[in-house]
């Protein structure tokens, strides 16, 4: 529906953003899953190297952080978290296809099925016109 007047926002449909958002956050909660067992692997004494599981567990914290990132800016106006989620996720789609090769064929298949809607939601998203008008 056109908008009434020339200085009206267009409406932007949401349905991809919010899948695009979706898709961060179980990416994110996943990286803080595995972040909370290195911790606990650390806590319990069996870890080769507590420095090295501790800042792998740091480092795994902050991916998790910039996903909660990217869906936070999914969920509002932002054009930015594009890129970095087409990035994240080309990236999960070896790693899917390594989880197939070596006998984890369940996971491979949910990363790349994580992977595929992410990206398909990416492409589709209206990207926001920063004039506030129709970006079509």
């Amino acid at each position: 529906m056109p908008p009434t007047s020339p200085n009206a926002a267009a409406p932007t449909p949401r349905g991809p953003r919010v899948v695009a958002a979706a898709a961060c956050v179980v990416e994110a909660l996943a990286l803080a899953g595995f972040a909370a067992f290195y911790l606990y692997e650390l806590a319990r004494g069996e870890g080769s190297d507590a420095a090295r599981v501790a800042m792998s567990a740091v480092t795994i914290l902050l991916g998790a952080a910039g996903l909660a990132a990217l869906a936070r800016g999914w969920l509002g106006a932002a054009r930015w978290p594009r890129t970095p989620t087409v990035v994240v996720n080309l990236l999960l789609l070896p790693v899917g296809v390594s989880l197939l090769q070596a006998g984890r064929p369940v996971l491979g298949v949910v990363v790349l099925a994580l992977a595929v809607v992410a990206l398909g939601a990416t492409v589709a998203a209206r990207v926001p016109d920063p004039g506030g008008g129709d970006p079509s």
